[in-house]
């Protein structure tokens, strides 16, 4: 990476716009024992050109791919692995690195690491500092595939990415130290320091705003067994809400998903339920993201008890319209409120978004295609199109839905400004 000093540059690989954007900025980068401790030094030498004030901390396994020398003369600042080495003054050596640093990065973290993290075991010193810090933490996990894929390391990465918030950097696909092929290889060096100038960069665009959030698939019972239901997994929802989180806002959640988050959670069941926790907290709010699939309709009756066989071969089922919630909304909004709205739709996309966007008075909606295979629903990923009420449009191709929920909160960052210039009459 080339910087002058002479002039402002923007750098098209990470997209930040000034010399030592990461200035002021202290990244403590743990480094954990596998071969790809050796891609340490690159990642180091990086960061510190970018500006960043860079602490290596090596667990003792890593000492045997890569030495503190090594690292010591690439960050300017001593390396350090001794949980109990000497101290130049009193004060604990991770207590006092571990409060220092505006983000730890760890590159590689092993199998072993992971699940030391995820237990919260803190037996060497690069363990006790993550546990000592309230910085964000990032992961950059590598290790044979097949360790990668096995229910343990699975369950480690999702307790870290879901429960304790870390950011998670995807190994890659390619041969592994053991001549293995597979996902396993750590990220690129350039897509780690992307990750990070990204993570650090972020400004915190919501900082004032309110945000509530819906998420998941709404349940309109049939008996105490039954239901009418759908098939989305609430990923979009749970996904926009920690991008809002992450940017500031003061988010709450109205979801059919419990999750533990740092943020307030409303868990509902059926499309009343949900009714009546969004038009509570509405008023309240700058801007209402309705990335639920709340059920046309419902049982006209529901039984208090299982509904049995009989033998006749037919079961009729009365079924009544459910409240449209964001329509009702869109009605009452006020002109310094956003609202966006989702469209899952299997024909006729880009016309029934549109006519939906218009009808509804939403700022924003979101279309996809439900009859595009492993996108959507119970995915990870999506691939959008988003429709705004100027009449801009755009298509995301295909993503992870945390990606969009990204770029979604930089659309209403933008619509805030806009609404904030306008001038009030």
């Amino acid at each position: 990476m080339t910087m002058k000093k002479s002039s402002k540059k923007r750098d098209s690989k990470f997209g930040f716009d000034s010399f030592n954007p990461l200035e002021n900025k202290t990244v403590l980068l743990g480094i954990s024992g596998g071969i790809a401790a050796y891609k340490a030094c690159d990642i180091a030498s990086m960061l510190r050109h970018a500006g960043a004030d860079v602490h290596a901390v090596l667990t003792p396994n890593a000492k045997e791919f890569i030495t503190p020398l090594s690292l010591t003369t690439i960050t300017r600042n001593q390396a350090h692995c001794e949980q109990y080495g000497a101290q130049a003054n009193w004060r604990p050596e991770h207590i006092d690195l571990a409060k220092k640093a505006d983000l730890i990065l760890i590159a590689p973290a092993t199998a072993d690491l992971i699940a030391k993290l995820a237990a919260g075991i803190c037996d060497d010193l690069l363990t006790t500092m993550v546990l000592a810090s309230p910085a964000k933490v990032m992961i950059a996990p590598a290790m044979n595939p097949v360790m990668l894929q096995h229910p343990a390391t699975k369950h480690n990465l999702s307790i870290l990415e879901n429960r304790y918030r870390y950011d998670v950097i995807p190994p890659e696909y390619g041969e592994v130290a053991c001549g293995d092929w597979g996902t396993g290889k750590m990220a690129s060096v350039d897509t780690i320091i992307a990750a990070v100038a990204a993570r650090l960069l972020a400004h915190l665009t919501l900082s004032t705003k309110r945000l509530l959030v819906t998420a998941g698939g709404t349940r309109e019972p049939i008996d105490p067994v039954r239901f009418i239901g759908n098939r989305s997994s609430g990923k979009m929802g749970i996904a926009m809400a920690d991008a809002a989180h992450g940017r500031g806002a003061d988010v709450t959640l109205v979801s059919t998903v419990d999750v533990e988050r740092a943020y307030p959670v409303i868990v509902v069941e059926t499309a009343q339920e949900m009714q009546d926790a969004v038009e509570s907290e509405f008023d309240g709010c700058d801007a209402l993201v309705m990335t639920a699939a709340v059920a046309d309709f419902r049982p006209l009756t529901t039984s208090n008890h299982k509904i049995k066989k009989t033998d006749s071969e037919d079961l009729v089922l009365e079924l009544t319209k459910n409240p449209d919630i964001i329509d009702l909304l869109g009605r009452v909004k006020r002109k310094d409120q956003v609202i966006i709205g989702f469209a899952a739709e299997s024909e006729a996309l880009l016309s029934n978004a549109t006519q939906k966007l218009k009808r509804k008075n939403l700022d924003v909606i979101v279309g996809n295609d439900i009859s595009v295979p492993d996108i959507g629903f119970g995915s990870d990923d999506n691939a959008v199109i988003i429709l705004n009420s100027d009449g801009a449009k755009e298509s995301l191709p295909r993503m992870p839905k945390r990606a969009i929920a990204e770029h979604l909160c930089d659309l209403l960052a933008e619509r805030f400004q806009a609404i904030e210039k306008t001038p009030v009459h």
